[in-house]
Formats: C-alpha cells, structure tokens, sequence
C-alpha cells in the first residue's frame, strides 16, 4: 500500500552525477511505483514553468517557475501564480487538472507516440467489432447488451470524457484532506487567519489538480477503452475504444490486429453489460472510495506546528512543509476495511469478465489464451488499473485475487449454469466474499448444495406437494399416535 492517497507524482528522473536518485519530495512518482511520501509532492509540472517532466525544480514549484525564466516571462509567471492564489473553488482546481491532462497527452507517450484524431476507418472498426463482441457474449451471460451505442476516442477524448468520473472519485479524498486545513486552529482564531488558510486551500485545489491532470494524462496514453480499471469511466451505455493504444497494445505481440481489437472490445463490451445490468454496482464501487474518505485521519499536532511558523510573505515554506509529510495520512481501521470492500468488489467484476470473455473468445479466436495471459500479466507488472489506484487511494490489486475470482465464476459456471452465475449479482449480499476468494470451490460447493435445495422447494411447490404446517405443535406428526387425538 502506498504512503498516501495523493501520490501522484512524476516518472522517476534520471539520477545525475552523484545523485543517489532520490528527489525529495517526488520519490518514485508516475506510473508504476508508489507515490510520494505526502499528497502534495511531485508540483513541479505547472505549465508555463521549467518544472516539467523531467525537469529542473520538480521539488518547489516557485523554483520551477522563476528558476531558470527569463526577464521577459516574469509577467506571465506572476500572473500564472496570482490565478494559482485566487483560486476558489473545491478540493481539486479541475480547470488545472483538465489543461495539464490534456498537456501531457499532447506530449505523448515515452516512446514518442503522438496523440491523433480517429480515422473514419478506424471508428468503422471498433463499431463493428463491439458488435461482433455483444453477439458473441450473448452465448456466454445472460445479461443483455449494456452499451447502447460504441465509440472510438482519441487520447484527448478520452480525458474529456472521463474527468466528471475521476471527480467523483477523487473530490471526497482531497476534500476530507483538505479540511484539516481549517480543523487544526481553534475557531476563535480561524478568521485571524483566513487569508493565510484561505491561500493554504487555493494551493491545495492547485496541486491536486496538478498531480490529477499529470496522472490522468500519463493514464490516457495507455488504457484501450472506458473500462480498463474495472470502474465505469466514462457515460453509461457508450462502449468506448482507443484505435491508437490499442495499437500500441498489439504492437509486439504476434497477434493479427483485428484479433487485438476484437478481444479488447469483448472486454469493454462485457464491463457494459455488467455495469448497465447491476444497477448498485457503481454505487458500490464509488461508495468504497468515499469510506476510505471518512476514514482519513491526519496528524494534527504536526500541521498546528507548521501552520504557526509559516510566514504569508514567503508562501514556498508551504511547498517544503507539505513535502515534510505535514499531510501524512494514518491508517485507521475504517480505511482498511474500505479498501478491502474495494479489492475484493473489484476482483469479483474483473474475474466475472475475465471468465466469460474466455468464454466467448475460447472458441473463436487462435489467440484467446495469448491475450488472456497478456492481460493478466500486465496487471501483475502493474497496469493501468493497479498503478491508478495505488496513486490515487493506496490501493494495490493483487492480480491473484483476479485470478481466484475468474476462477471461481467459472466454477459457478458449471454447477450452477449462465443464469444461476450471474444470478449473484442481484444484491451485494449474494456475491462472494474475500474469504470465499481464498477458498472458490468451497463457496461452489456450498452454493451447489443450496441451490439445490431451493430448486427441491420450488418444485414441490409447484407440484402441489404438501409442506408441514409450521403453525402446528411439532409434536403432532412425530409417530406418537397424538395425531390423532388432534382431530378429536
């Protein structure tokens, strides 16, 4: 688990001479390892700035904006920092978020892959190859088409149409930080300090939406579709498709493109179904995050310690003191007990597609069990989904809870057929637990059995059999003769 819910944060740089690679403040940021060490580290790609990835003044974002500026950029500095100040909206400044998202596509990816429109076509393709993939899945579940209409979006559609999601994700953790803000001073004198609480919260809003916007973009290089870290991203019912990472995907694998393409949208097209299907799902996902929200506690003592010494006049000692930890966040059981909700909600609906797009692929496609493990070990090395959530809410996806859960639903497959599996899904009660993870044939086993016997009632129900009269002394039928003395 990561240090911090906010650990967004920069690719790593390149260690200079003598540097031993670590960056105060911004250690192992960007995708693929563990944020820094407080929610407000890595603020050194502001636009405009020379702190941008992989540049110089990643640690202070006043540094990275005045460093190495020439005379003439001053004005466009300053102003950059006054609309920074004046901020004064929520937890996040998604305005900032947003530009910076849409920045970091426009620079591409590592391996200088550039950002472009969809092709007619190439937004032919993915229509009919979520087509072929709802047909396909129509043998396989018994929940009907959940996409509505299919689309293929560019990189920067993509942020366009993902950021209302990510703000109701990430909105209750940065609200529920940032309001130790104002918890640590008595009220009496809050309003003796509101100018400085008040510039303390328009940065905040600054570099959530600087650490959001940069991990958003980094992510948009990357994902195939609106579904890729197991939560419904983008707007219900629109099975969404990226042509050019789903290239990129396919690139070294061996694997004819349109097979790429196809088991990728039987993927989107199955997440879909479950989704439009499974009506508290969402909820029930975004629910998780928002308790693990109530369950951050931040020290105090530290932050009422800092806010006293913290001169207005030079607002850079707020920078050093959140790279400090000042916003350290403290495991608390109902953290725990969120993020283990969430792991195992999420394993159970990453494992339920992994099963029945084998499904329908299986049968159908030469590269099914290639793609299969391809996919599977890209969440061992730390995919899209596992490095998203391990930045944003500390959460790490074990790949062998996805592994035991596809498992599972396939074992429920053949005792209990189509309609009994995906039966579970009816109510939050039904579905296995993290316990039952450890152990799918025990939970089939015992399913298996239940089933049964509601299968039994059922049938005798139907048939007109008599069941025993519970309202009756239970005495009356056990061979002692005293039913009859009843009818007397």
């Amino acid at each position: 688990m990561s240090d911090t819910p906010f650990g967004f944060g920069l690719p790593p740089e390149e260690p200079e001479d003598g540097d031993d690679g670590k960056k105060k403040g911004s250690e192992g940021g960007g995708q693929g390892g563990q944020g820094p060490a407080n929610p407000f580290g890595g603020f050194g790609g502001l636009p405009g700035g020379s702190g941008g990835q992989g540049g110089p003044g990643g640690d202070n974002p006043f540094a990275a904006m005045f460093g190495s500026l020439n005379p003439n950029d001053l004005g466009a500095a300053f102003q950059q920092l006054g609309q920074m100040l004046s901020y004064e909206g929520g937890p996040v400044n998604w305005d900032m978020a947003k530009d910076i998202a849409r920045q970091t596509v426009s620079a591409g990816t590592a391996d200088g892959t550039k950002d472009s429109s969809v092709s007619p076509g190439e937004r032919s393709a993915v229509e009919e190859a979520v087509r072929l993939a709802d047909l396909w899945l129509d043998g396989v579940t018994s929940m009907p088409s959940g996409a509505a209409t299919s689309v293929a979006w560019s990189r920067a559609e993509w942020v366009e149409a993902t950021l209302p999601a990510w703000k109701q994700l990430v909105d209750p953790v940065a609200e529920r930080v940032g309001a130790a803000m104002g918890d640590v001073l008595p009220e009496e004198m809050q309003a003796m300090a509101g100018p400085l609480l008040g510039m303390m919260r328009s940065m905040g809003g600054a570099m959530f939406g600087q650490q959001i916007g940069q991990a958003v973009g980094v992510l948009a290089g990357e994902v195939v579709g609106s579904t890729d870290i197991g939560l419904p991203l983008g707007p219900a019912g629109k099975a969404a498709l990226l042509p050019l990472n789903i290239e990129a995907f396919g690139k070294d694998l061996g694997v004819d493109k349109n097979e790429v393409r196809l088991y990728l949208a039987l993927r989107e097209a199955a997440h879909q179904r479950l989704f439009a299907h499974v009506p508290w799902l969402r909820s029930h996902l975004f629910g998780a995050v928002e308790g693990y929200a109530r369950g951050i506690e931040v020290d105090t003592s530290k932050l009422e310690d800092v806010v006293g010494q913290l001169d207005p006049s030079h607002p850079e000692q707020l920078q050093e003191a959140l790279q400090q930890g000042m916003f350290q966040p403290e495991d608390t059981p109902a953290q725990k007990a969120a993020l283990a909700r969430l792991e195992t909600a999420l394993a159970l609906v990453e494992g339920w597609v992994d099963a029945v797009v084998h499904e329908a692929a299986k049968p159908r496609l030469t590269s099914a069990d290639a793609l299969r493990e391809t996919l599977r070990r890209r969440r061992a090395s730390g995919g899209p989904a596992e490095q998203t959530f391990a930045t944003l809410i500390g959460l790490e996806l074990r790949p062998r809870r996805l592994r035991d859960a596809a498992r599972l639903w396939a074992s429920l497959t053949d005792a209990r057929g189509l309609d009994g599996r995906d039966a579970l899904w009816e109510h939050p009660d039904m579905l296995p637990t993290a316990d039952d993870l450890d152990d799918p044939d025990g939970f089939v086993h015992r399913e298996q059995m239940d089933f049964s016997e509601l299968d039994k009632m059922l049938g005798e129900a139907a048939g007109g059999t008599r069941k025993p009269d519970l309202t009756k002394d239970t005495d009356a039928d056990d061979g002692t003769g005293t039913e009859g003395d009843s009818d007397k």
